[in-house]
């Protein structure tokens, strides 16, 4: 068969293992400038299953897009590293403060201005929000069959493709028709390290932003090796309607934050009988530990 065309969503999200008092704002959104920037890491397991079927579709391209400031090109950069082909950088302050539905909307449109695709690959959910709602919203929007919980694709014939799901007590395998979406779950294979010759082609590969903040002058190099170049897209440039995105197009809403630390206080043993159980889920709820 012919290569296919696959478009790996990615985030670059905050490192929660590292989360402080700071790491909230006022109005409920994530601070990001406190937090160290990290690929997702559900993502990154994503972009190995696209690299899988490039080595076995001879001809296959991998396309990694994502969404956020001028710094989220380094995600590009890390899936050219470890593979890809080439990668968008969706970026505009109209975006700022988006939740899954103006996240989705928005990367829907970029999806239609990159053009033909086969196969869209992303995270289950991302570690800033666990959600798990923007590769199913894409689908929707797209209008597009999806298939949730991906650890491995099987194979692919023809127009077909085969996949296994991990599901909470046990797997599924099902067939789904191209072109769809397909999120993957952590239980899927670790993302390939970065291949050495793949970090030296691509090492200075710049979006347009930071080509014009560099002190060097690389335009001579970029004119003449135009696969270092990260193409930037903006609202105008994926023609999205400004009234949904950003805060304006996010009907979530924060009402509350609480900072909750996890203590070691005390045991408790649980006889085998119901009012003891139904007491102690009583407490967990209570203290935040579960609900």
């Amino acid at each position: 068969m012919s290569g296919l065309k696959i478009v790996v969503l990615a985030k670059q999200v905050p490192d929660t293992r590292n989360v402080g008092k700071d790491a909230m704002k006022a109005d409920g959104t994530v601070n990001r400038a406190v937090l160290e920037a990290i690929f997702n890491p559900e993502d990154l397991n994503a972009l190995e299953q696209a690299l899988e079927l490039k080595d076995r579709v001879p001809g296959t391209t991998v396309t990694v897009l994502t969404m956020g400031p001028g710094r989220a090109a380094e995600i590009i950069r890390e899936g050219l590293y470890r593979g890809a082909d080439n990668g968008f950088l969706l970026t505009d302050r109209a975006f700022a403060g988006s939740d899954t539905l103006a996240t989705s909307y928005a990367i829907s449109k970029a999806i239609e201005k990159i053009g033909a695709f086969d196969v869209i690959i992303a995270g289950r959910q991302a570690i800033d929000g666990d959600t798990a709602q923007v590769g199913p919203q894409v689908a929707e929007k797209l209008n597009l069959p999806q298939v949730t919980y991906a650890e491995e694709i099987l194979n692919v014939k023809g127009n077909e493709i085969t996949i296994k799901r991990r599901l909470e007590r046990g797997i599924e395998i099902v067939k789904a028709k191209m072109p769809l979406v397909i999120t993957v779950t952590s239980s899927a294979p670790d993302c390939r390290p970065r291949n050495a010759k793949h970090t030296m082609k691509f090492k200075h590969a710049k979006t347009v932003s930071e080509m014009q903040d560099a002190t060097e002058d690389y335009l001579q190099l970029y004119n003449s090796r135009p696969y270092l170049q990260i193409p930037e897209l903006s609202v105008i440039d994926v023609q999205a309607d400004l009234v949904q995105l950003g805060l304006t197009g996010s009907p979530t809403k924060v009402k509350n934050i609480e900072n909750v630390v996890l203590q070691a206080k005390e045991s408790m043993t649980i006889g085998n009988n119901d009012q003891e159980i139904e007491a102690m889920m009583v407490e967990l709820i209570k203290n935040h530990t579960i609900g």
